[in-house]
């Protein structure tokens, strides 16, 4: 989702995704390149450059995901407007 929201550089990941250490976004970014789902990207300049893109089967599982995405954000405003009762009380 981080993709979406508009990263496309390690740092970029980084600042979306709050409290992921670099080593574990590093591991994650390497195992979605792996599964096809990002493309990387090196751009020849000094420094290095590197992106992060999705790719078209990234974009395929993100639309896919669109429902469940929208079924969450449902539920959730429903459990904000909702009081919840103390665990083991019968209503």
């Amino acid at each position: 989702m981080a993709a979406v929201q508009g990263a496309g550089r390690f740092g970029e990941y980084r600042a979306v995704i709050h409290g992921i250490s670099d080593r574990l976004l590093s591991q994650r970014l390497k195992e979605l390149e792996a599964e096809g789902l990002i493309e990387r990207t090196v751009v020849p300049s000094t420094p290095v450059q590197i992106t992060y893109t999705l790719s078209p089967a990234g974009e395929a599982l993100l639309e896919a995901l669109q429902p469940l995405v929208r079924w969450n954000t449902r539920r959730a405003a429903q459990n904000a407007r909702t009081p919840h009762h103390a665990i083991g009380t019968r209503t």
